[in-house]
C-alpha cells in the first residue's frame, strides 16, 4: 500500500481567521455581496475563483471541511452535505438515471438499504443486492444497465470487510464506479488507495465524534465534485442538502483530533472483544483471528489506526439484548441509544433499530439475529474496569452463564 498518514495531512492544512485567528472565521451568511454585476454572473457560471454567491452553492467553512477531508481519503476533492444519507443520495443520483443498475453488498446499513431498495425503484434505479464478497455472484449480476458497485469497507452491523482491491478490479474491468462508504472505519482504511472512485462518509459518527452534530461528505476527483455540483444538472446543488457553516466549523475542530480517538477506540475494543471471545461469547471484531475477514482487513489498514470501534455480540434474544442494554445503561457503562463514535460507549439490537428498514427475512438471511447488539466502543481509559463491570452485567442477565 503507498505510504500514506492521512493525520498528517491534516494537520499540515494551515488556516487563518480573518482576524489572524488560529481557527478559521465562519461566514454566518446565506448569500454574499457583489462589487459589480458581472463578477455575480461570472460566479453563478462557476468562473470566479474565490468569490462566494449563495451558501448552498458553497460557503468558506464548507471549502475548508471539504478540503481537509479530501485530504483524509487522499482525493482530488470532496464536498459536505448536511447528513450522511445526503451524501449518498447525491453520489447515487448522480452516477446513476432511470433504467441504470447498482449492484449492493446486501449488509448495509439499513436507511442505504430503504433508499434504494424502496425509493430509487420509482425512479426505474434498479438494486440488486448481493454478497460482497463472491466476485463469481457480482460478475453475474452485472448488467448493461450496471453503472455502480456499492459497499461499505465495513458492514453495518455484521462487520464483514469488503475486499476494495478485488472490487476496484472488478469495476475497471466493467467500467463501473466503485461507491464506498468508509463511515466505520477512518484513517484504519483509505478506500481510495485501493480503488474506490467515491468514498463516503458520515461525519455524524466518529468524525465529528461528539453526537452533536449530523453530516456527510462524498470524496472523488475534481470534475465528479463538480458535476454533482453543477447549477443546472447537479445532485447536490440540485437536491439542497448543504451542511450549515457552524455545523462545519463544529467538525473541523473536532477532526484534527480524530487519530488520537480513533487510536483509543480501537484499543478499548480489541481488548474487550478478546475477552468476550474467551468467556464464550458470540462476539464479532475483524481484529480477532477467529473472523473470517481478519487477515483481509490486515492486508487492507493502516496498522496504527487498530480495526475500528464497533463490535457484535449475540445475545441470542430480543429480551436478553434489551435486558443487558438497559442493565448496561443503569450501570452507567454506557447509552442505549443508536449512533456510534461518542466518547461513551453506544449500544442498540440492529434488527431493531439501525436495520429495522430492512425485512425481516431479509435480515434472518443476512445474519442479524433477533438478539445482535451492535457496541460502538467509547474511550474509557481503564478499559479492564470496564470489562469486569460489563461482564458482571451479562452474568446478571444471563447472557454469560
Amino acid at each position: 500500500m503507498k505510504d500514506f498518514n492521512a493525520a498528517n495531512e491534516i494537520q499540515d492544512l494551515q488556516y487563518f481567521g480573518e482576524f489572524g485567528g488560529v481557527n478559521p472565521s465562519i461566514s454566518d451568511s446565506s448569500t454574499y455581496t457583489f462589487l459589480s454585476a458581472k463578477t455575480m454572473f461570472d460566479t453563478f457560471e462557476g468562473n470566479a475563483d474565490g468569490c462566494y454567491l449563495y451558501s448552498r452553492h458553497s460557503s468558506p467553512m464548507n471549502l475548508y471541511l471539504a478540503q481537509a477531508l479530501a485530504k483524509l481519503e487522499n482525493t482530488a476533492a470532496a464536498n459536505v452535505t448536511a447528513s450522511g444519507m445526503g451524501a449518498i443520495a447525491t453520489v447515487l443520483l448522480q452516477l446513476c438515471k432511470s433504467g441504470d443498475h447498482i449492484i449492493s453488498s446486501r449488509t448495509i446499513y439499513g436507511g442505504t438499504y430503504a433508499f434504494m431498495k424502496n425509493f430509487l425503484p420509482p425512479f426505474h434505479i434498479e438494486t440488486s443486492f448481493v454478497d460482497i464478497g463472491n466476485f463469481e455472484v457480482i460478475e453475474a449480476a452485472i448488467r448493461p444497465t450496471t453503472k455502480v458497485i456499492y459497499c461499505e469497507s465495513v458492514s453495518n452491523p455484521l462487520l464483514e470487510v469488503a475486499d476494495l482491491r478485488r472490487l476496484s478490479a472488478i469495476c475497471k474491468k466493467y467500467k463501473l464506479k466503485l461507491v464506498v462508504d468508509n463511515t466505520f472505519s477512518p484513517l484504519s482504511v483509505s478506500p481510495g488507495l485501493l480503488g474506490a472512485d467515491v468514498v463516503i462518509h458520515s461525519l455524524t459518527k466518529f468524525i465529528n465524534g461528539s453526537s452533536d452534530t449530523v453530516g456527510g461528505v462524498y470524496c472523488g476527483t475534481q470534475e465528479f465534485i463538480n458535476d454533482t455540483k453543477n447549477v443546472n444538472s447537479g445532485a447536490c446543488m440540485l437536491l439542497g442538502p448543504t451542511m450549515d457553516s457552524l455545523r462545519s466549523a463544529s467538525i473541523l475542530k473536532n477532526l484534527r483530533t480524530l487519530h488520537i480517538r480513533m487510536k483509543q477506540h480501537s484499543y478499548n475494543a480489541q481488548y474487550l472483544a478478546e475477552r468476550f471471545e474467551k468467556d464464550g461469547l458470540k462476539v464479532s471484531y475483524p481484529g480477532l483471528l477467529s473472523h473470517k475477514n481478519h487477515e483481509l482487513m490486515k492486508s487492507m489498514m493502516h496498522a496504527e489506526y487498530g480495526f475500528g470501534g464497533i463490535l457484535t455480540l449475540d445475545a441470542v434474544t430480543t429480551d436478553q439484548a434489551n435486558a443487558l442494554m438497559e442493565l448496561m445503561q443503569k450501570e452507567n457503562l454506557g447509552y442505549l441509544a443508536v449512533s456510534l463514535g461518542f466518547y461513551k460507549t453506544l449500544f442498540s439490537c440492529s434488527g431493531s433499530s439501525t436495520s429495522s428498514e430492512i425485512p425481516e427475512e431479509d435480515r434472518v438471511r443476512m445474519g442479524i439475529s433477533d438478539g445482535l447488539i451492535r457496541f460502538s466502543i467509547g474511550l474509557d481509559h481503564d478499559i479492564e474496569r470496564t470489562y469486569q463491570r460489563m461482564k458482571a452485567c451479562m452474568v446478571k442477565t444471563a447472557v454469560l452463564t
